[in-house]
């Protein structure tokens, strides 16, 4: 999804300093800022309180009001609004006392330019949210909801299930690296956090999104621990991620960014640590820089330590597809289960990078109809079917869904609820909830994405009698080829494409199988019975390794 712009207030009155603020924002571009300026103290108050700001760029000299009272009183108005104090040199010890008092950050008027002014409003806002946020994250919350309620279906040891609701490292890190401009030094925050150490290394991608946070990563290495225990898989659960908009950056910026996360986390990673592979806003070329950099690091090459590679530096045939052939693997397993025929079948999928694309092709080789899909930009609908040849052309020459001819065009809401046998959600988290589970239209419903669907939509999706393929398992055909590519790399042996697609059918399907069953078993939906059998797996290694010392 497209990053959203940075709402600014600025507080001045002097004329020639507000157009050079706002024509330096104008310069900077990747800041994406919406500038509204007003000129006293109580209009800007007045400001705040109808549209809260995500920054406050204060001049504490104002018709209205002077010195530190300005800013006591922007704080008694909104104590947890950033604050950045803009000051003449004369006023410099004026505006260290409001940093004392609570601002985040001041700027020399005289001194100021587009670079300095946006990273102070960068850096600022990457502080407020460290500091506020990192464990508040709705992901976190429902993953760790999804395993109470496992937990209590399973009557699970209350010792075990304590240690199992928040991960069992994490790591933050400040990540210092050039701009294209290589005297501007960025600083950015990267994470790694691994859930479980239990079951073998540690395995989970790393994701580059302007959302990604502490709370984020470990719900999904919490999910990646499930997803490993139900296929059987010998890792735990791990994640990673940097918090920027990749697409914002240049190449040289991303292996930058990339050679100094790999430097920094350097030790919590290896082949018999903790394997990285790519996720959103990655891919295989940001593999390969970490694969390089921890090779020089070790002086030899390290293929095992990543998956998700160039096939030329040891990556596995088969992986870059591997989540979308997955998703269609286990959705032919549930049409057998329901007695669907999927030459008669229509399917609707939300997201078309790389899971969504290889998804929707991958179902119409099987014979179904897509007649929807969608990106960040629109979402197109056919009833009559697309011509996917034509969509997957349209987007390696444009970049984006938006602006093709041959389709209606729809919002992505919208996209959700069309009539379908099919809904296959592959973007991001939190699309299906309580607000619009009712008008969902689909006969087997095939999370791609991770979290798409909270619990309140869960029960109203099971009411309707909608055969629910959890995420931990309808997704899980990445970190299944990354384990076969794990494998490969570590044995110095390469395996045939058809191999690699026969073991991976067969491990989904039997996770699928087991799955099944166990919801039968317990009488409860597919999700929970998904999440027993990991979590049962995961607490049976743990109580036989024991507790040390």
């Amino acid at each position: 999804m497209a990053e959203a712009g940075i709402r600014v207030l600025l507080i001045e009155d002097d004329p020639v300093h507000v157009a050079l603020v706002e024509g330096l924002l104008g310069a900077e571009p990747r800041l994406n800022a919406e500038v509204e300026t007003v000129g006293r103290l109580d209009t800007g108050l007045a400001r705040i309180r109808e549209r809260r700001p995500d920054i406050l760029l204060l001049d504490l000299n104002l018709p209205d009001s002077t010195r530190l009272d300005t800013f006591y009183r922007v704080r008694a108005a909104d104590p947890s609004l950033p604050v950045v104090v803009q000051t003449a040199v004369d006023d410099l010890s004026l505006a260290m006392k409001a940093v004392d008092a609570g601002a985040q950050d001041y700027l020399m008027k005289d001194r100021i330019n587009h670079q300095t002014l946006a990273r102070s409003i960068r850096y600022v806002l990457e502080r407020s949210r460290a500091r506020s946020g990192e464990w508040d994250s709705p992901m976190f919350r429902l993953a760790q909801q999804q395993l109470l309620k496992a937990a209590q279906v399973m009557d699970l040891d209350d010792n075990v299930r304590q240690r199992l609701l928040f991960p069992q490292r994490s790591q933050v890190a400040a990540l210092s690296f050039r701009r294209e401009r290589y005297g501007q030094v960025e600083t950015v925050f990267g994470y790694r956090v691994q859930h479980v150490l239990t079951m073998g290394p540690t395995k989970g991608g790393i994701r580059y999104h302007p959302d990604v946070d502490l709370g984020e990563v470990s719900a999904l290495a919490m999910w990646m621990t499930w997803k490993c225990a139900l296929v059987r898989l010998p890792f735990g659960g791990a994640k990673g991620g940097v918090r920027i908009d990749p697409a914002r950056f240049s190449r040289t910026e991303l292996q930058r960014v990339t050679r100094r996360y790999t430097s920094e986390f350097i030790a919590m990673l290896g082949p018999d640590k903790d394997i990285p592979a790519p996720d959103l806003g990655t891919d295989e070329q940001i593999m390969a820089w970490i694969l390089d950099t921890y090779s020089q690091q070790a002086g030899y090459t390290v293929p095992a330590v990543v998956t998700g590679k160039p096939v030329e530096h040891f990556g596995s045939l088969g992986r870059k597809e591997a989540t979308g052939r997955g998703l269609v693997d286990v959705v032919e397993a549930a049409a057998n289960h329901l007695a669907l025929d999927l030459t008669k079948a229509t399917a609707v999928v939300q997201g078309f990078g790389n899971v969504g694309r290889h998804a929707a092709q991958l179902l119409a080789e099987a014979g179904v109809r897509v007649v929807g899909v969608s990106d960040a930009s629109t979402g197109l609908h056919d009833p009559k079917g697309l011509d996917l040849a034509a969509v997957t052309a349209w987007v390696d020459d444009h970049g984006l869904l938006d602006g093709y001819p041959d389709a209606d065009r729809l919002t992505n809401a919208e996209l959700l609820e069309l009539p379908c046998d099919i809904l296959a959600p592959c973007a991001i988290q939190n699309q299906i909830t309580a607000a619009n589970a009712s008008r969902i239209c689909c006969r087997i419903l095939a999370e791609g994405a991770n979290g798409p669907t909270s619990l309140e939509a869960d029960e109203i999706l099971a009411e309707r009698d909608v055969f629910v393929i959890p995420d931990i398992l309808c997704n899980a055909g990445g970190v299944t080829v990354s384990y076969f590519e794990w494998v490969q790399g570590m044995q110095n042996l390469m395996w045939s494409l058809d191999e690699i697609n026969r073991r991976l059918r067969e491990l989904l399907v039997h996770g699928f199988d087991r799955m099944t069953a166990r919801a039968q078993a317990l009488g409860v939906d597919n999700r929970t019975a998904a999440l027993v059998e990991g979590v049962e797996r995961v607490t049976r290694a743990k109580l036989a390794r024991g507790l040390f010392p």
